[in-house]
């Protein structure tokens, strides 16, 4: 069975996410037991229940890549599309517990290590989230009906 390009992304950063999730599932449990409160830092504790949670997301677009109507190269915009933001949601979890600089990245002033971010940036980066992941993820599930149905 060939799969179009857009499922293979989708399955393998399902593979990837997991990884992450293990991974940072390790150093979960490293920060607890050095900890005089048995938690984690904030953000790695994010960082692994997100990549947790994104692995069967890319499972779901991977589904849904294979079975739409739409294109392959719009299928594999659509899903890349939504593997992008949850990357970059990951890796800024992963740095802000990597430098313990924050327990709420929304707090303003926005940091990230001894940097100061202009508040527009944040709500830009935002924005730009919620309408790729739910533009991209509408038209997968618009082409796969149109497909079932």
């Amino acid at each position: 069975m060939e799969l179009a390009i857009g499922s293979k992304i989708g399955i393998l950063s399902s593979g990837i996410f997991l990884l992450i999730g293990m991974i940072t599932g390790a150093w979960k449990y490293w920060e607890i037991r050095q900890s005089q409160n048995s938690r984690a830092h904030y953000y790695v504790d994010i960082a692994h229940r997100a990549s947790l949670l994104y692995a069967p997301a890319c499972l779901i677009l991977a589904v849904l890549a294979k079975f739409t109507v739409l294109s392959e190269d719009v299928n594999c915009f659509l899903v890349s599309g939504n593997i992008l933001f949850f990357a970059l949601s990951v890796m800024s979890y992963i740095f802000h517990g990597l430098l313990k600089d924050t327990t709420n990245q929304f707090r303003t002033p926005h940091k990230m290590a001894q940097y100061t971010l202009p508040s527009y940036l944040l709500s830009i980066f935002m924005l730009s989230l919620i309408i790729v992941e739910i533009g991209c993820t509408f038209l997968l599930v618009i082409g796969t009906t149109k497909y079932l149905f």
